[in-house]
């Protein structure tokens, strides 16, 4: 299975549990690794036979700015299932990152792994 890669996503929204966070947006940072055959593009040279990562990107930004979320694992969730069910993706790696939420470390978040790699 070949990857077709988004490395450092940066969208603004409004995420967190504190009062304080509902009422500014902060930036989110996305890495995304999505399974996929890239042979029949590469062959072609057809951009519509293979994974759009600009399209993929342009979802995610649509979606995220306009949701609010409490937490990251609940945003990384609905990426995925966004991923995986628009663009028929079989595998994704995402890391959601929340840079500057914890004093003295450069980002948190998550990263999850879903659907099945072969």
């Amino acid at each position: 299975m070949d990857i077709v890669y988004v490395h450092d996503l940066r969208i603004e929204t409004v995420i967190g549990i504190f009062d304080w966070e509902r009422e500014c947006k902060q930036t989110v940072s996305l890495d995304l690794e999505m399974g996929t055959d890239i042979r029949a593009a590469a062959a072609s040279e057809d951009i519509h036979k293979t994974l759009d990562y600009k399209s993929v990107s342009k979802r995610l930004i649509s979606f995220i700015e306009d949701s609010e979320f409490l937490l990251l694992e609940t945003m990384a969730e609905r990426i995925a299932q966004i991923v995986l069910e628009e663009f028929q993706v079989p595998w994704l790696r995402l890391r959601v990152g929340k840079p500057g939420a914890v004093t003295g470390a450069k980002d948190v978040g998550v990263i999850i792994e879903r659907g099945t790699k072969s």
